[in-house]
């Protein structure tokens, strides 16, 4: 147990050393053929925010690729990442051409099967090889001709390795990998990846190799190089074997919770101690945060604070800022948004909650307020040009804005008791409300 604590101490220290205000160090396009260690490796580039999956392409492999992209477009929209583009057959060139031309960093092109994708696009695309820096490949060797990705496409391993960038190969981490108090310890992670990783290994357990790691050991390397070695670091293609399962246990916990970096600027993190917080919200924390997300209740506090008192549309405007995040599978800053709400409280707070849950703010240049009437509680999110409107359904705009035209009338805006029962409304609104229950969302373009 202090073997584990103080890998954790060390690689927490490395995400400090190299923390960054929100842009992600990696961008990443990844090529999947549906195996059940695929689908827990992406649940892991999912989870962590020093990650951005820009697509998802499917090609042939363990299951035939028609078959791959339901199962994993049914996880990504099941994980609310609807906006996050997949593709399989004619489309899968056009997706990745339309990703790298849209970003300005280099691109990770991970390979969790057959080289077969990877290989085309360095035959047809000069802005792969211009965009994309390297190609991490999951197979047992380098070659590998023993490998099941090898045997895949021996001929589009052969065209990979003779071109032009860089491969790194890395896999098998051990049939004891997910033993029993690993997994215990991703049951106590409360983000929805670590439930999928729990669901894939408990719904699987017949299957042995579930309890394998193999995939997963792309992303690790991606995040966490010093755990692997390798034979011949000065070559091109390199072959990466892992050096100690437990330190990489403890590096796929962190990447589960989403602590691959420092996401506060002053404060490390927020007590867990629930005596810090006012008395009236303490018995809800626990399930604000096992329902909604630790994101959730870190931008509820930041806006509640900013808005200097608890208010119900602040609360609604975080939720729904986090449901855009969660929509494009994107990080803070990273959206333009106009909002709908108009400058007139109480309708006009929901703007203080998109800001802290999104980042969208007017310093940054990235939230304007609409001046066209109608006004309602909704906003337009922009992603790399593609556009939605999250808009609070009418049953649930009209439940919070009787509310507190009722008790305005009653008590006046003047009164103390007012705004303690404002504050009692956000607080029950704040556990109740399930983000992915009181919004409509709406393609724009």
């Amino acid at each position: 147990m202090k073997k584990i604590l103080l890998v954790a101490i060390l690689l927490l220290a490395a995400v400090v050393v190299s923390a960054h205000p929100w842009k992600p160090r990696h961008y990443v396009i990844v090529d999947t053929d549906g195996g059940l260690d695929d689908l827990k490796a992406i649940c892991m580039l999912l989870a962590s925010p020093d990650v951005r999956l820009m697509a998802v392409t499917v090609s042939d492999g363990y299951h035939r690729s028609p078959d791959t992209y339901q199962k994993v477009r049914s996880m990504l929209d099941g994980l609310w990442h609807e906006g996050l583009p997949a593709a399989y057959g004619p489309e899968t060139a056009t997706l990745i051409e339309k990703c790298l031309a849209d970003e300005t960093a280099q691109v990770s092109f991970i390979a969790l099967g057959s080289l077969v994708t990877a290989a085309e696009a360095m035959d047809r695309s000069p802005l792969f090889l211009k965009k994309v820096k390297q190609i991490l490949w999951s197979n047992e060797d380098l070659p590998g001709e023993g490998g099941m990705n090898y045997r895949l496409s021996p001929e589009a391993v052969r065209r990979v390795l003779d071109g032009p960038l860089p491969v790194f190969v890395t896999g098998g981490g051990g049939e004891s990998f997910y033993n029993a108090d690993f997994i215990s310890g991703i049951d106590e992670i409360f983000t929805p990846y670590a439930k999928t990783v729990a669901s894939i290994l408990r719904s699987n357990a017949s299957h042995k190799f579930v309890f394998t790691a193999f995939d997963e050991m792309a992303p690790l390397f991606l995040h966490y190089p010093e755990l692997f070695g390798t034979d011949k670091p000065d070559d091109k293609n390199r072959y990466y074997y892992p050096l100690k399962l437990a330190s990489l246990q403890t590096a796929t916990s962190l990447m589960l919770r989403g602590e691959t970096v420092q996401k506060m600027q002053v404060v490390k993190r927020f007590p867990a101690d629930t005596s810090f917080y006012m008395t009236d919200i303490q018995p809800f924390i626990s399930d604000i945060i096992k329902n909604h997300g630790e994101e959730e209740w870190v931008s509820g506090i930041l806006a509640n604070e900013m808005h200097r008192h608890l208010g119900v549309y602040a609360i609604i405007g975080v939720k729904m800022g986090i449901r855009a995040r969660e929509y494009f599978c994107t990080g803070v800053d990273e959206m333009r948004v106009t909002s709908r709400c108009g400058s007139t409280p109480p309708l006009s707070c929901t703007n203080d909650g998109i800001q802290l849950s999104t980042g969208a703010t007017p310093g940054h240049g990235l939230l304007t307020v609409s001046g066209e009437e109608p006004y309602f509680a909704g906003a337009d999110f922009t992603h790399k040009n593609r556009t939605i409107r999250i808009t609070l359904k009418k049953e649930f705009e009209n439940k919070v804005s009787a509310e507190l035209k009722e008790i305005s009338f009653i008590y006046g805006l003047d009164s103390d008791i007012y705004w303690e029962l404002v504050r009692q409304n956000a607080i029950r609104y704040w556990v109740s409300f399930d983000r992915h229950d009181i919004f409509d969302i709406e393609p724009i373009n």
